[in-house]
């Protein structure tokens, strides 16, 4: 797991990387819930650009930004997702849920 993140004009960009499992959800649920704690951003985007695999865990991981977020009156959006992990969201249905913005950002 490894995430990278950073504040501008009130946006918080987090970009996770890697696989997105069982294994690793419940660290990167913890990591965006700190950084929008610390950061109390009235956007949070995550980016997905990197990530390369993410089974249902990833859901998990989606929905917990969106109620930290949702939390402090913030928004989130999701970007740069592959295939795999957009089939996944999709699968899932919070595609209709979640702000998916095309490509990176």
């Amino acid at each position: 797991m490894r995430l990278t993140s950073y504040l501008q004009e009130g946006r918080l960009t987090i970009a996770l990387t890697g696989e997105i499992d069982h294994h690793c959800a419940k660290k990167y649920i913890d990591a965006i819930e700190g950084k929008i704690e610390a950061y109390m951003p009235n956007v949070c985007l995550l980016d997905f650009e990197d990530v390369t695999f993410m089974d249902s865990s990833g859901i998990a991981v989606v929905i917990n930004a969106m109620r930290s977020v949702t939390r402090i009156n913030g928004k989130l959006h999701v970007c740069g997702l592959r295939e795999q992990p957009l089939k996944v969201i999709r699968a899932s249905g919070i595609d209709k849920i979640i702000d998916i913005k095309e490509g990176a950002l």
